[in-house]
Order: structure tokens, then C-alpha cells, then sequence
């Protein structure tokens, strides 16, 4: 399949400035493989139209009217319908009470709104994939949230099942690796390890990478000070 042969991604923005919509539009309608298939101003709007077009990708705003970007996350994340709709949460505040919440509640990526133009089309395209996204000052938010919360396994049900192997890779995308950095530290093909963290996300009932890292963390899988291999 050549790249004109390829899906475009679809994304849905919801955001209650009508500015910060048209700004993100004019980005994303220029670029190539990408197609905006609608706007919400609120996250019930939102919602809906999650719901009728069933989009890749939808950039969430945190704070809006009637219904809040958390609580949209949240109800796309509990929806079958919507299970292979990935969400981007973006915010004018790094280090906000928000991080936690929007991962906890099944979102793949948090981002600043003021985030380079091409951030956020990877950000779009890493999300598309399922893959989780946290930019610098997120992550340093994530780990400050863990560090000061005592693992507690029982917050994650399921990590009994999981293989030595399967517990080794979520350990390793927790702390920020890639398929393939992780197919190089375990000496292991990177469809092995990418088969490996399926199935430890299956096991775990995750949505995706993000809420792995998640479980991870809080499961004390890996210790929020542990070095990057």
C-alpha cells in the first residue's frame, strides 16, 4: 500500500474557543493525511459526534462547558463503540492536577496548547497508532504524582497473569521506551516485543500504551526514580 493509498487519520476537535478550533483546523486541513471530520464546543458535543463519526484521534480541551474534558475522556474510553478512538488532551497548564486524571481516565497523550505546530501532527500520529504520548514536562508530573502515592497492587487487577516477559516490557514502556529500544534490551525481535505488550494490555483491560504506563506505576512494577535503561 503506497501513502496516497493510505487511510487518512480523522480527527475530531473539541475545544470552546472558537479561535483555538480555527487554529487547529487551518493546521491539520494543510497537512497531508490528515482530515478534520468535525468541531464541538463542549465535551457533550464532543461526545456525540465521537459517537456518529467515530474519529482516530479527538484533541480534547480540558476545561469547557457543560461537560469538561476529563469527564469526555472518560465516557469514549467506556464506550465499545469508540474502543479504537485514542484521545489527546491539551491544556494551556503543564503542571496541573489535570495530568493524572486525563491518563486515568483513558487518555493517550496530554499536550500543551502552545506545542509546536509539528509536535502536534506527531502527536496526532503517535496517537492514531496507539501509541501513548507525553511531552517532558508531563512526564515529570506523572512520576511526581507517583512518587508521592505508595504502590498499591491492588488498583490493578490482572498483574498476577501477566508472564516474567510481559512484566519486563510494560516495565520498560513505562519508562519511555520504544518498541524497538525494548526489542534491543531484551535481545528480542520488536514484533516480539510489540506481541508482548498486547498481551499484557489484553490481560490488564488497558486501552492503550498510556494507561499501561499507568498501571505500571501504580502497580509498583517500576519505581517512579528507576533510570531509563
Amino acid at each position: 500500500m503506497t501513502a496516497a493509498d493510505t487511510p487518512a487519520i480523522r480527527v475530531l476537535i473539541v475545544d470552546d474557543q472558537a479561535l483555538m478550533r480555527a487554529g487547529f483546523r487551518a493546521l491539520l486541513d494543510s497537512e497531508d493525511g490528515i482530515e478534520v471530520i468535525g468541531e464541538a464546543a463542549d465535551g457533550r458535543q464532543g461526545l456525540e459526534l465521537a459517537r456518529l463519526h467515530t474519529p482516530d484521534v479527538v484533541l480534547v480541551d480540558v476545561q469547557m462547558p457543560v461537560m469538561g474534558g476529563i469527564e469526555a475522556t472518560r465516557e469514549i474510553a467506556a464506550d465499545p463503540r469508540l474502543a479504537d478512538v485514542h484521545v489527546v488532551i491539551l491544556t494551556n497548564y503543564g503542571l496541573d492536577e489535570y495530568v493524572f486524571d486525563a491518563l486515568r481516565a483513558g487518555a493517550a497523550g496530554f499536550l500543551l496548547k502552545d506545542t509546536e505546530p509539528a509536535e502536534l501532527l506527531r502527536a496526532i500520529h503517535v496517537a492514531a497508532r496507539g501509541d501513548a504520548l507525553l511531552s517532558p514536562a508531563v512526564t515529570r508530573r506523572l512520576i511526581g504524582e507517583f512518587v508521592a502515592r505508595p504502590p498499591d497492587r491492588s488498583t490493578a487487577p490482572g498483574f498476577e497473569t501477566l508472564t516474567r516477559r510481559e512484566r519486563e516490557v510494560s516495565a520498560l514502556a513505562a519508562r519511555g521506551l520504544t518498541n524497538e529500544e525494548i526489542a534491543a534490551h531484551m535481545v528480542i525481535s520488536p514484533l516480539t516485543a510489540k506481541t508482548h505488550i498486547s498481551r499484557a494490555m489484553t490481560k490488564l483491560g488497558a486501552r492503550d500504551r498510556a494507561q499501561l504506563v499507568v498501571f505500571a506505576y501504580e502497580s509498583g512494577l517500576v519505581a517512579p526514580r528507576e533510570p531509563r535503561p
